[in-house]
């Protein structure tokens, strides 16, 4: 399903990383696959509420903790600067959805990184 917001579709998702050499584009990439995932969750199920949004971006949040070993693997990890950059993105989600209050540590409140 090609993301409708043009806004989120034309988004450099995790551009920080990605200008970084310490992660592997390899692995980013799953992260940005994660990102556009749950872009295409929020406009297929349409949220109407925080807790909605919320219970969207925490199983997206898992699967980022499921990625932390790929991280890993190739001699990274998700540390201060990839938790800001994620943190950012899943914010501008909730913004560029309709969510402007919504609470970035709530969005990603099931985070083990």
């Amino acid at each position: 399903m090609p993301i409708s917001n043009e806004q989120v579709s034309t988004h450099p998702f995790l551009r920080g990383l990605y200008e970084d050499p310490y992660y592997p584009d390899q692995v980013v990439d799953r992260g940005r696959a994660i990102l556009l995932a749950l872009c295409e969750r929020i406009e297929s199920e349409r949220p109407t509420g925080l807790g909605t949004l919320y219970a969207l971006t925490r199983a997206a949040t898992e699967e980022f903790n499921d990625l932390e070993a790929a991280f890993h693997a190739a001699g990274s990890e998700i540390e201060t600067v990839a938790r800001e950059e994620i943190a950012a993105d899943f914010a501008f989600l909730a913004r560029a959805y309709g969510f402007p209050d919504a609470d970035v540590e709530e969005l990603i409140a099931t985070r083990e990184w």
